[in-house]
């Protein structure tokens, strides 16, 4: 029997604060720091994003989120054999133990099952899928927790109008299990480390202190030039490697980081602007979470449905680009 890997629970969490253009115009005011809603809306598409509480952790979000995505899916936590966090903004500064295992335990799981951390910042939901459809067509799982998860606001430089504005908290999962029908059709995964000085944190941890800065850096230009490339190329290459093309969709679900990428990616592919899903005006760039947040929504208001096929893709840090083809 040749197994497959099939999503049958979703799940999404965005923190309580929810913080409006307005709200950050007037907090960049009081430090003399310049921008508008219009100047926000016209570069991204953002207008609201939220922030994580102060006590709130990436695994808290996380665990929220994966509870959603287990009660749609019908599972009990124990009933989870591999848990995949994809996450640039871990519990723990020095990444362990893994924010998966925080999560496990938070799930009161204690079947002893595998939980490890997945780093491709924006592109990390889709490595973490791709792995996870691995280790199920493998027959090494049955069950897996994939979840996204980011508190992005901490390492934002608030004196930085160009990068601020365009981030939020938040986390998006989903259940994969093993299934005899078609599920994860096709997955393409890439990297380019010589690009790796256009989007990062730049700092390093030597004696407990942050040498450099701890902020999120990104050279903009460089980084929209890169991402509308390769986001058509990894399109392509993952419609090809099923078989399938670009009017086999049914819908696009995107990297929710600029609305002006994902509709350069959309009208390359051919793909009407109504057959993608937006959610990146009221949630901004929540890096691995921004895909299965958007993927929750849209399965939650009843725009996907079973059977329909939905291609998912990222860019990230890295620079890191990666597709994901998926029935429903």
């Amino acid at each position: 029997m040749t197994l497959y890997s099939k999503i049958i629970g979703t799940g999404s969490y965005l923190p309580a604060k929810r913080v409006s253009n307005g709200d950050l115009t007037e907090q960049l005011a009081a430090k003399g720091i310049e921008t508008s809603d219009e100047w926000i809306v016209s570069r991204s598409g953002i207008s609201n994003r939220h922030y994580a509480a102060p006590d709130e952790l990436s695994s808290d979000l996380a665990v929220a989120a994966a509870r959603q995505a287990l009660e749609m899916a019908g599972k009990h936590a124990e009933e989870i054999d591999l848990v995949i966090v994809a996450s640039s903004t871990p519990d723990f500064h020095g990444s362990f133990p893994s924010t998966a295992c925080i999560v496990q335990r938070k799930l009161g799981m204690h079947n002893n099952s595998a939980a490890f951390d997945v780093q491709a910042v924006c592109s990390g939901f889709v490595y973490a899928v791709s792995v996870a459809d691995a280790f199920i067509k493998s027959g090494a799982h049955k069950n897996v927790l994939v979840i996204g998860a980011e508190v992005f606001s901490r390492i934002l430089d608030f004196n930085d109008r160009t990068t601020c504005v365009l981030f939020g908290d938040g986390a998006g999962a989903i259940v994969l299990s093993a299934s005899e029908e078609p599920g994860i059709l096709s997955t393409k995964l890439h990297a380019d480390g010589r690009y790796s000085d256009i989007l990062s944190v730049p700092g390093t941890l030597a004696g407990g202190v942050i040498a450099g800065s701890g902020f999120l850096y990104m050279d903009g230009p460089a980084v929209f030039k890169l991402a509308v490339t390769v986001l058509e190329q990894v399109a392509k290459e993952v419609l090809e490697h099923a078989g399938m093309t670009a009017d086999q969709v049914d819908w696009l679900v995107p990297h929710q980081a600029n609305i002006r990428i994902m509709k350069s990616t959309a009208k390359k592919l051919g793909l009407p602007l109504d057959k993608m899903v937006v959610t990146v005006d009221q949630h901004g760039n929540t890096s691995a979470a921004s895909i299965p947040l958007a993927l929750d929504i849209a399965v939650r208001d009843g725009r996907i449905k079973a059977g329909e096929t939905v291609m998912m893709e990222g860019v990230g840090g890295g620079f890191t680009w990666g597709a994901v083809l998926v029935r429903m």
